[in-house]
Parts: structure tokens; C-alpha cells; sequence
């Protein structure tokens, strides 16, 4: 009798996870559930649709052919309602049952919504999915001014949109800078003026305090919280994912702002493991639980699992040192590991678009952000994945070439 593997969501990390298995097991039942209309397409390419600069086509990843191939049982427009742990099954909203040896929850998160009047006034845009980044692309074409609300790495990318789109933009931050917790003032400056030179004008210690909108309920400005008024007829707004976990209540699954697994994927409920954005994994690395939700991260999230959910399978841990990119300016940009973590820091800047900044917790390096200049980016995760107390070798690792064999010969790495 075949073993039967269900998969709530058609992200990265479902796909991964329904492709790993059918490799491990061409007799298994493999069958992936998804509330999304389209199969898996690529995230990060989303952005530059948006942007103008690509047409549809290359943004698909999975076509359904690709499944019907791999004789694995895609289910599009299928929202699950509920799981019972204890039969082994899932139910859907149309009714359906879905029996499951082993189930993996991949569902990702929603765009959370600023909790202030009028937010969810029409020509208002969360950044998430294909079909949000159409609805983006559309209005911007016929938008001249704009409003963008979360100073991260997701609300760069409206702000990109805007820049591409010719739209005069005003990018409201709450803090000094921008993606404070993780650059300094000098760091974010480089960003501030390529926003600037892009059309996009940061605003500091601002905010929404609430959106204005028509007779029509289309939006056309906001007010921030110490009164002033900027107008907008084109919002984008990005801060942060609630995370998709109504249906697992009354499950016993352990949730700590998502689900929480261990190094293997597993969850605290037997034969139920999670990937992707929303789980609080237990980094090795680390030794501590973490999140991330970069795009390399949650392919290899899904991978783990759906090696580990094979029968028989040896158990592999996850163990990756991820990084994310930004595309938008004239100099690269990436963050690795985990930049916004750490008890103690080192930084440089080099020129005036080249800076470096790279986070220590308990003498360990575990993060960093490179601007301009990426080549040291393989040292710095080779330095992390051996764990090796390098917090008082900063001068070293602050030399523009990274020399890394003097570095590991002045820190060797921890006893196995």
C-alpha cells in the first residue's frame, strides 16, 4: 500500500517538498492543495512584472503539466478548513476529505494590513502574489503619485515599482532610516539617495495615521501622525505577513508567531511537519529557534521535509545560511544570515555606494548586509556555517578582501 503525502500550499517550499518525495518514492501518493488559481511562479521575478520590465511569461515556474508528469495531484482554488490529527484527514471548503500518512503545512502568510482608517481602500496594494503584483502593475500605469508605508525589504520593492512606473512617491518611514534594524545611518544614506535619485523621496518619523479617500472609496492621500497630508492616489503598503494558521487550530500544533519545527522539519504533532515563511525553525547554527522567509531558505525548508516525511529515509537537518538581493539600483545589495539579530556589530563604509555592516551573538558571526561590493559574501557564510568565534577579529573581516585562511587560523572551529 502507498504512502500518502499531502502538502497545503504551492509555494517554493510546497513544490520543493512534492518533488523531493516523488523522487524518494515514485509509489507514494503525492497530492499538493492550494487557494492560489495559478501553480508555482516565481516570487522574486514578480517584482520586475510589476515594474514593467517582463511580461508574464517568464514568471512561471511549474506549469500543471509539470505535476500531471510527476503524477503528483495539484489542487488549485482549495482552501482547508480544518485538520483532524487523529484521522489523519483534511477537510476542505467544497467539503472534500483528504487522507494523509504524512502532511506538510507550506501555506505562507497574507500581507498584514495597517490597522488605521480607510486601509483597505481600493487603489491600496499589498505585495504578495502574482495576482497582487498584476493589480501593482495595472493602477500604476495610470497612477502619478504614490504613497509607500514599511521601510523593509518588501517595501523597497513598491517603492522600485513606483521609480519604474514614473511615479512621484513619497516613502513613509517610522523610524530614521530606512530597514533600521539592520543598517546604520550610514548604511541606509546609500539607499536614501538612491530612492531620492529614482523619484522616490523618503519621509522620517512619519507614518499613516489614517488613509483619505473619495466619494468612491479610492484612495487619495494620507495623514500621518503628526498631521501632515500627502497625497496619493496609488498606495503600496508592506509591513510584515499574519501567517496562514487558522485551519491548524484545535490541532495541538505548537505556534509561536507560526509554526514551530524542529531542525527536521517536524512539528511538536506526529506525521505533521512545516516550510516556508511560516515556520519558527530551530536553527543548528544558531541553536535557537529562527525565521526567515528568503527565497533559497524555504526551497531547502521544503526539501528537508519532504526527504524526512519518506518512510525509511535517512533524517537529514535543515542547515542553510540564507541571503536575499535587491536588484533595483545601480549597486548590488544583499543580506545574509540573520542581519537584524546580535549582541555586537562591525562596519564599514568604503565609498559612497559601498558599505558593509556584519552582526555578532555570543562571538559567533550570524548575519550581515553588503552594499556594493558582494564578493565576501561566500567567506562570511563559510564563517557562520563552521560557527567559529570571530566577533574580535573585526579589523580582519572589515578588510575590503576578506583574507579567510588568516582568519580561520586565528579561530579554529568548534570540536564536533
Amino acid at each position: 500500500m502507498s504512502t500518502s503525502h499531502v502538502i497545503i500550499g504551492d509555494g517554493i517550499a510546497g513544490a520543493s517538498a512534492a518533488e523531493t518525495i516523488r523522487e524518494a518514492d515514485p509509489d507514494a501518493s503525492v497530492t499538493v492543495l492550494t487557494d492560489e488559481g495559478e501553480a508555482l511562479y516565481n516570487r522574486i521575478l514578480i517584482k520586475e512584472f510589476a515594474k514593467g520590465k517582463l511580461p508574464e511569461a517568464p514568471i512561471s515556474i511549474h506549469e500543471p503539466e509539470w505535476y500531471d508528469e510527476r503524477d503528483i495531484d495539484l489542487q488549485l482554488n482549495t482552501h482547508v478548513t480544518d485538520i483532524d490529527p487523529d484521522a489523519h484527514e483534511i477537510q476542505t471548503h467544497e467539503g472534500d476529505t483528504y487522507e494523509y500518512d504524512k502532511l506538510l503545512v507550506a501555506t505562507g502568510g497574507t500581507p498584514a494590513q495597517l490597522p488605521v482608517e480607510n486601509s483597505d481602500a481600493d487603489g491600496i496594494h499589498h505585495f504578495w502574489t502574482f495576482q497582487d503584483a498584476r493589480g501593482i502593475r495595472e493602477h500604476a500605469d495610470e497612477a502619478d503619485q504614490g504613497i509607500i508605508v514599511g521601510a523593509g525589504l518588501l517595501g523597497i520593492d513598491l517603492a522600485a515599482v513606483c521609480a519604474a512606473q514614473e511615479i512621484d512617491a513619497k516613502y513613509l518611514m517610522r523610524g530614521n532610516r530606512w530597514w533600521r534594524y539592520a543598517l546604520s545611518e550610514d548604511g541606509a544614506e546609500i539607499i536614501h539617495e538612491a530612492l531620492e535619485e529614482n523619484g522616490v523621496e523618503p519621509v522620517f518619523e512619519s507614518g499613516v495615521d489614517h488613509f483619505e479617500v473619495d466619494d468612491d472609496g479610492r484612495v487619495t492621500g494620507a495623514v500621518d501622525p503628526d498631521g501632515n497630508h500627502y497625497d496619493g492616489e496609488w498606495a503600496g503598503v508592506a509591513i510584515g505577513l499574519d501567517f496562514n494558521t487558522e485551519f491548524v487550530n484545535g490541532t495541538g500544533l505548537e505556534l509561536d508567531d507560526g509554526v514551530v519545527v524542529d531542525e527536521y522539519m517536524q512539528t511538536n504533532v506526529e506525521d505533521i511537519y512545516a516550510a516556508g515563511d511560516l515556520t519558527q525553525f530551530y536553527d543548528t547554527i544558531l541553536d535557537s529557534q529562527a525565521q526567515n522567509g528568503a527565497w533559497g531558505s524555504a526551497k531547502e525548508q521544503g526539501s528537508v521535509a519532504g526527504t524526512n516525511m519518506v518512510a525509511d529515509a535517512e533524517e537529514k537537518e535543515f542547515r542553510w545560511v540564507s541571503s536575499y538581493s535587491i536588484t533595483h539600483f545601480d549597486f548590488p545589495f544583499l543580506s545574509f544570515g540573520h542581519p537584524t539579530r546580535g549582541d555586537d556589530e562591525a562596519e564599514r563604509k568604503y565609498s559612497d555606494s559601498e558599505w558593509r555592516r556584519l552582526a555578532f551573538e555570543d562571538g559567533q558571526l550570524v548575519g550581515g548586509v553588503l552594499i556594493g561590493d558582494l564578493s565576501q559574501q561566500s567567506a562570511f557564510k563559510q564563517l557562520i556555517r563552521e560557527e567559529r568565534q570571530v566577533a574580535d577579529k573585526k579589523e580582519l573581516l572589515l578588510e575590503k578582501d576578506v583574507d579567510l585562511e588568516e582568519v580561520k587560523a586565528q579561530t579554529p572551529a568548534p570540536a564536533e
